[in-house]
This record gives structure tokens, sequence and C-alpha cells, in this order.
């Protein structure tokens, strides 16, 4: 009987992925910063039996219905959203994602954002370093508190909560918008609920951490930024498609909005020329969110606990597709 055939989109540490090379025949695309070719994973899809894959990874229905073995997909994130679930489980093949592991880690980034772009630290840290640091001044690189300031938190799931709990540690009055209640965040947090809009109009920082989805897409537009205080800073540790950038320029170059962090964008790696990193208030990092080793390696320990649990009949740990259980 033939071993079952895993295919990992990414180079990944042979440590991470001994468990499957225990059990299974793993090949694994050998660049850790070069994503996979489409071609190579079309090819690879119809063979496999598994598939860890990366939020790079665009798993549409064209992969999906290319393979008739596929039984899982793995995705090395929270997110899904390069995923067609809906073709997924019309084919009975799990889907799993990686949440939970990276809360902690993915809050700490968001944070670490937020102050380097409100206290202009990448601004001041280069200024040092270009040699232009002649003398103290009162004003210089002058930036904003962010003590006793009001944080909006748009989705506030568990790494919202994770940043509103390091919020109350800087005695910042917390507001957030998400589609249901959270009532653990009241009550523990003194989180208060309140509409998108009274939430951009009273916020100091407005953070958005909400999943990408048909809802979601494009929801910070001119009318959203026109609504922010002047002085308000923006920060976006979500899915880049959840902003229109040309709408945050303009908030940018206008003065509408005082600053913005971003870790993630439209486009993936964002090109070198766009506008938004031609400004000096604009915080921008290669959407490093759960970048620390520690939660990259749980994240892939996890990914490869959900592969053997599917091929060996069992429910996986994090199943993003529900239905897949009916649907064996």
């Amino acid at each position: 009987m033939n071993q079952p055939y895993v295919f990992i989109t990414r180079k990944l540490p042979e440590e991470a992925i001994a468990p499957l090379r225990e059990k299974y025949n793993v090949h694994m695309w050998p660049h850790e910063d070069i994503a996979v070719p489409r071609d190579v994973l079309l090819e690879e899809a119809k063979k496999a039996d598994a598939l860890l894959t990366m939020l790079s990874d665009r798993i549409d229905r064209e992969v999906i219905e290319s393979s008739e073995t596929l039984k899982v997909i793995a995705n090395l994130a929270v997110g899904f959203d390069n995923i067609d679930i809906q073709a997924a489980t019309e084919k009975g093949i799990a889907v799993c994602n990686t949440p939970d592991v990276l809360t902690d880690t993915t809050a700490d980034l968001t944070f670490a954002l937020l102050l380097a772009t409100a206290r202009r630290l990448i601004e001041a840290a280069e200024f040092v370093k270009a040699g232009e640091w002649k003398s103290w001044s009162p004003l210089l690189l002058a930036g904003h508190d962010v003590h006793h300031k009001t944080i909006g938190i748009v989705g506030m799931g568990k790494i919202g909560q994770a940043v509103a709990k390091r919020a109350k540690g800087f005695d910042m009055e917390i507001l957030y918008h998400n589609r249901s209640r959270n009532v653990e965040a009241e009550q523990t947090l003194g989180a208060v609920y309140c509409s998108f809009e009274e939430l951009l109009k009273r916020s100091d920082f407005v953070v958005c951490l909400t999943p990408l989805t048909k809802e979601t897409y494009r929801m910070f537009d001119r009318e959203a930024f026109r609504m922010m205080k002047k002085s308000a800073i923006f920060v976006n540790a979500a899915r880049g498609a959840v902003v229109d950038e040309e709408a945050l320029y303009e908030a940018l170059v206008h003065g509408e909005i005082a600053a913005a962090g971003l870790d993630v964008f439209v486009k993936e790696p964002i090109d070198p020329t766009h506008p938004l990193l031609k400004l000096k208030n604009v915080v921008a990092l290669p959407h490093i969110g759960s970048a620390s080793t520690e939660t990259r390696l749980a994240m892939m320990d996890l990914c490869c606990r959900n592969i053997i649990a599917v091929l060996q009949g069992e429910h996986p740990e994090t199943l993003v597709n529900e239905e897949w259980k009916w649907s064996r």
C-alpha cells in the first residue's frame, strides 16, 4: 500500500515536519522566500492526499478539483480567505487553520505597531542612522501619547481581546465594533460596544483586526477615513483588502488622519514604488503579525497534527469547514 502523499508549499524546518516524514511521503517546495509556481502547485495537488499551505497560496476551485485524492488542506494561518472553502467542502476535503496559538504574538505585534506609529519610532531610528540628529529641540520628532487615549478595535475576536488587554495596561478607553457583542470583553476588559461610525468618530487609535469577508471588503473607504479625527492613527493587522488603499493614501496626504501603521496590504509583497511607502507618517511591515520563532513553530506543529488526524480518519483539532464531517 502506497503511503499518503503530502505536499508542503514552502520550505519549512525539517524538525517541524518530522512527524509527517515519519508517516507519509512528503514533498516540499525547496524555497523559503519564493512562492510555489502555479503550475507546480496544480501538478502537486493532483496527486496529494494533503496540502500544507501558506496564506499567500491561492487554493481555488481549480486547484481543489484537480485532485481526486486530496483529503485535507492545512493552512499556516488563522485566516483562510485564500482557500475556496465551498469547493473544498463539496469534495469532502477538510480545511484547517491555526487559531489560538498565535493570538498573543499577533497582539504583541499589533500593539507594537500602534506604539511605533504613534511615537514615530521608525522615522526616529532612520533619522539617527542618516546622521540628521544635529541637536536636541523641544518638538523633535514629537509623536502622540498612547496612554489615556481611546482605542477603537474593529473585530473583537481573540486577537482583538488580547490587544484590548494590552490597551488596558495603558489606561486606554476601549471601544469595539463586531458583528456580534462580545460579552466577555465587556465584562473582563471594560470594552464598550458601539457602531462602526461611532467608533471611527470617537477613537484616537482605530485598530483593524476583522477577518476579510464580503461584508468587510474595503470597509475602510474614503467615508470611513473622513469620519475619523484628524489626529487619529489607523492600524491594520488584519487583511489588506479590508482597506481601500487609495482612500487611505488620500486621507494621509490631505491630513484627514495623522498616521497609519500597516502590517498587511492588498497585494503582498507590496510594490516598493507604492505611494503609501513614500509617506513618512506610514509605518509599513511585511505581514509579520505572528512571526516569532516560537509561534511559527507552534503553527507548523498544529498543521502537522491536523494533517495526521485527517489522514488517520480522525477529526482535526481546528476544522474550518464544519460541514466536512457530514460530507466525508
